[in-house]
């Protein structure tokens, strides 16, 4: 009975946590659960995997077919602008790539050169909307790592992130910090094959 009482609190603060993710009332997994154990009185905190299925579903109750219509458009945008990276090894990754993205969500797009300003001149040669670019540094595993990240904004509105990384990175093993599996994302041809055979498969552990 207490096992029974402890899975449905453990829901509970998900699904909360979830909403508050959803309502924008907070970006990171952390603080969500966080304040949704809070609100509900609860020292069971849940796994950001259960948030992110819990958040699947309420984008899809809310969004529906507009959902759908939109992971195409953005899927077949990021193809677009990955045909133009093609030198720089670019993989979609993030929301888009999972078949998750919902309102609000943008294209993640991982690159990998050494030097960034070549990739942020094939953007502007071919005409893409660039809002900023900037430097940003983050810790991982206890090891700082530094990334060049440009932002294109399509016509549909629809905003683009590309990260460019060194060369060294290419190639290395990253696991996500949602889902806890390796983040494979899409190369460009797989990216196609899939828009081609399934273009609304999600790539979420089962």
């Amino acid at each position: 009975m207490k096992g029974n009482r402890t899975k449905l609190l453990r829901s509970r603060v998900a699904q909360e946590a979830a909403l508050l993710l959803y309502t924008s009332q907070e970006k990171e997994y952390k603080q969500a659960k966080k304040r949704a154990a809070e609100t509900l009185g609860s020292r069971i905190f849940p796994s950001n995997r259960e948030i992110a299925e819990e958040l699947d579903q309420i984008a899809e109750d809310r969004e529906g077919t507009q959902r759908r219509e939109q992971l195409l458009r953005m899927r077949k945008e990021a193809k677009e602008i990955m045909r133009f990276l093609k030198d720089f090894s670019p993989r979609l990754v993030g929301s888009v790539w999972r078949g998750t993205a919902r309102q609000g969500s943008d294209i993640d797009i991982i690159t990998f050169s050494q030097d960034h300003l070549q990739v942020l001149e094939q953007l502007q040669k071919h005409h893409f909307e660039i809002s900023h670019a900037e430097r940003l540094s983050v810790t991982k595993e206890g090891e700082k790592e530094s990334s060049f990240h440009i932002h294109v904004i399509f016509q549909s509105g629809d905003e683009v992130e590309v990260v460019v990384r060194s060369l060294t990175s290419l190639g290395k093993k990253e696991r996500c910090e949602t889902y806890g599996d390796v983040k494979t994302g899409l190369s460009f041809n797989q990216l196609g094959k899939v828009l081609k055979e399934n273009p609304l498969q999600k790539f979420v552990p089962t």
